[in-house]
């Protein structure tokens, strides 16, 4: 028999419809309800998916709900996660795990006292294509990695609906798509030690909506961000975040070792082409996958919680994963104000690679 926990979603705007979507190819989810300030959003998803609709104090209330996955906005994910801990029920978030780092590290506290399991966005680290690059640099292909580059760059979300959330607080580029890169920059490399960075933002004003409604959006957060992550393992990794660039060339991510190097796709998608070098090629070789596992589903880390929940043992996703991260994050800025070396006080174990064997299907996923 499956195990599995009844699960209650607070947060039914843009990214629930992939949680939703995908949370039914995982037995581990049993969604019984979901929940919105915006009640008649929460009335859409729920009919959608055929989820019942509580109000959030009924989920936070209910004897019933044992982990609740929170899809709010960034400035709200602590709010919601406390909430959740303090009402004694486990608690997923969508990334990132806030925007404050003290905040986080309470968060964390608190649910080490209540003897409760906390896990956070992004999962998908634990696609494919990543794993296929993990075991690529463990098995030795490239050698000891000791640099690398790791880059995001657009002109930024301004013409989306949604877009003046991503120019406030606890959003821009790096706390937006950055989570997706120093995440799978962890799960290649391991934890980092220090962040040297600058920062600066463009215009103060952005002009976007849609085009028969346009909207001047005020920047309040750096959009172009440059910096260097120090790895414990040696590596040294230069990333770049940025809103301000029209068009740009470079590989999402490349790792330069001993022996070759490494390239590979969006870490935002669970699979892609994943390429090395090697001395005596004469071009880069796409590497066949040595895990197929490549269909967007975020949920796999809310999935994988549950099973270790219920095994008692450390979850891939993991709370402390998430703070590291980002820790990272907020080093760059912290890094630019103080004008020097930010040497990172938290750290956090590599989560495990997955199992080989895990296909593009409903059955192979269940037990992870």
């Amino acid at each position: 028999m499956t195990k599995s926990l009844k699960v209650g979603v607070i947060g039914c705007g843009m990214i629930s419809d992939w949680y939703f979507k995908a949370a039914k190819r995982f037995k581990q989810l049993d969604i019984i309800a979901c929940a919105d300030l915006n009640q008649e959003m929460a009335e859409k998803q729920g009919k959608e998916y055929g989820i019942p609709v509580w109000q959030a104090d009924e989920i936070y209330n209910s004897p019933e709900v044992q982990l609740i996955i929170n899809l709010t906005p960034p400035k709200v994910h602590y709010y919601v996660m406390k909430r959740a801990l303090e009402s004694g029920k486990h608690a997923y978030s969508e990334k990132p795990l806030g925007v404050d780092l003290a905040q986080a590290k309470e968060l964390l506290d608190q649910a080490k006292a209540k003897g409760l399991y906390i896990g956070c966005a992004p999962d998908t680290f634990m696609g494919g294509g990543h794993q296929t690059a993990r075991k690529l640099i463990d098995d030795g292909w490239i050698g000891k990695v000791f640099a690398g580059t790791a880059m995001f760059m657009s002109r930024g979300p301004e013409k989306w609906k949604h877009a003046p959330a991503f120019y406030d607080k606890g959003a821009g580029p790096v706390l937006d798509i950055g989570p997706y890169f120093v995440t799978q920059l962890i799960n290649l490399l391991g934890p980092a030690v220090a962040v040297t960075a600058v920062v600066t933002k463009g215009p103060d004003f952005r002009e976007g909506g849609e085009e028969t409604v346009p909207h001047i959006y005020p920047i309040n957060v750096p959009t172009h961000q440059a910096g260097i992550i120090e790895f414990a393992n040696g590596a040294q990794i230069t990333l770049i975040g940025s809103y301000e660039v029209y068009k740009s060339s470079h590989p999402f991510i490349e790792l330069y070792g001993t022996n070759g190097s490494l390239q590979m796709h969006h870490p935002n998608f669970f699979g892609g082409t994943v390429k090395v070098f090697q001395p005596g090629y004469e071009d880069w070789k796409e590497v066949p996958p040595s895990h197929i596992y490549n269909t967007d589903a975020r949920s796999v880390g809310v999935a994988d919680m549950i099973t270790s929940i219920i095994d008692k043992k450390e979850a891939r996703a993991s709370g402390e994963l998430a703070y590291h991260a980002l820790e990272i994050m907020l080093s760059l800025e912290k890094s630019s104000q103080l004008q020097r070396r930010v040497v990172l006080e938290s750290t956090c174990k590599r989560p495990e690679p997955m199992p080989l064997g895990l296909t593009d299907g409903n059955v192979e996923l269940i037990n992870l």
